[in-house]
């Protein structure tokens, strides 16, 4: 059924060449036109003068409002999913953890056919194939050496959604796991790693473009052993996950990510969790329990850190206070994502593109949500 066309007037739009004063018209959830001055007769909304920017794209999160991913129940998926779109995500991929092989092919099956209803935009396997001694909030129990058969019936079982897998680059098989997922256009990133320098370059030569959630679960930086977080920031061909809630990266540190790697090489994550949406208290994460105090979540076990609560719109604020223009902090939250994953048209504002929207006020907080030309929040 078509919508009454409608323009977002009083606009201060963020697109791909950055930001510009004017106007939006949206035509059956679709942005027809972008454009200054006087945009002609018809409905309009005035934004009086309010940042539009596309929806935001989280392509690594595990859950919210007490519900996951790995629970791969499609009642649940759709929960996190809505509840992400009302606060401006409005593209998310599904992301798993660990788990049996059993238990991996039914996730991914289920859901892929979250994906062909429209809610997921793909879907992301953290583990299973991850070093154990950095192994985060995965089981080591469930961790297991690189298998391209078992790779292959993922894929069949993902029916052309799984996005992307997070690979150790150390790990026996590694780099032919690579090889394989690449061929089969699926993202590879390397991460949860022991890896040397040289063990990262060799991943990324054989076709590895992400790094998940650079500086966490990796070696670290050592200036006589510079491990994956040198080999990532110095290696064009690689856009690097950043986690910026302030709990699992410092600040200054997350400044030097992007100082090292520049514009449109990282790409903002949450990372996020069961309890993201809600208060303190005891969840899950796969098979581990997950304690939340004051916003931190560790692993009860363990104490790893495990997830973040936040949502992407924090992390952009986070990356403006930390010196980064908006435009570009708003890219490595949409477009950046989008692109690297291969999302079509998600993350963009763009005529003939979905009409996507998220209005930030001054203070970047979020005012409205369009999706498919539709408000939501």
């Amino acid at each position: 059924m078509a919508h009454t066309p409608l323009t977002l007037t009083g606009a201060r739009v963020v697109t791909a060449d950055g930001t510009h004063d004017g106007w939006v018209r949206i035509e059956n959830g679709r942005v027809a036109e972008l454009g200054t001055g006087d945009p002609g007769p018809g409905e309009r909304h005035d934004l009086g003068g309010r940042l539009v920017a596309p929806g935001l794209v989280d392509t690594h999160i595990h859950g919210g409002t007490g519900r996951s991913f790995p629970e791969a129940d499609p009642e649940g998926v759709r929960e996190i999913v809505e509840f992400n779109r009302r606060s401006g995500v409005t593209s998310v991929v599904g992301g798993l953890v660990a788990a049996s092989p059993e238990e991996t092919l039914r996730q991914v099956s289920a859901l892929a056919e979250s994906c062909e209803e429209g809610t997921l935009s793909g879907v992301y396997l953290e583990g299973p194939f991850i070093a154990k001694s950095r192994c985060g909030a995965h089981d080591p129990e469930l961790l297991r050496d690189p298998d391209t058969a078992e790779f292959d019936a993922w894929l069949k079982a993902g029916r052309g959604h799984v996005r992307m897998i997070t690979v150790a680059p150390e790990l026996p098989g590694a780099l032919e796991l690579i090889r394989a997922a690449v061929s089969s256009g699926v993202v590879a990133a390397v991460g949860h790693t022991e890896a040397t320098y040289e063990q990262t370059l060799a991943a990324i030569d054989a076709g590895a473009t992400v790094a998940t959630h650079v500086y966490n679960a990796m070696r670290p930086l050592n200036h006589r052993d510079p491990g994956p977080i040198a080999a990532v920031l110095g290696d064009e061909r690689v856009t690097v996950e950043l986690i910026l809630d302030n709990v699992h990266v410092h600040p200054g540190a997350a400044r030097l990510v992007f100082d090292a790697a520049g514009p449109g090489r990282v790409s903002l994550v949450t990372d996020a969790m069961s309890a993201t949406g809600l208060g303190d208290g005891e969840y899950t994460l796969g098979d581990l329990r997950v304690r939340v105090s004051e916003g931190r979540a560790h692993v009860i076990e363990t104490g790893a850190i495990a997830s973040s609560t936040i949502v992407l719109p924090q992390a952009v604020r986070n990356t403006v206070a930390v010196g980064v223009p908006v435009e570009e902090a708003v890219r490595s939250a949409s477009s950046v994502p989008a692109s690297t994953l291969g999302l079509g048209e998600a993350g963009r504002v763009e005529a003939g593109g979905h009409a996507d929207l998220v209005v930030l006020n001054e203070d970047l907080s979020v005012a409205d949500v369009m999706y498919r030309g539709r408000w939501v929040a």
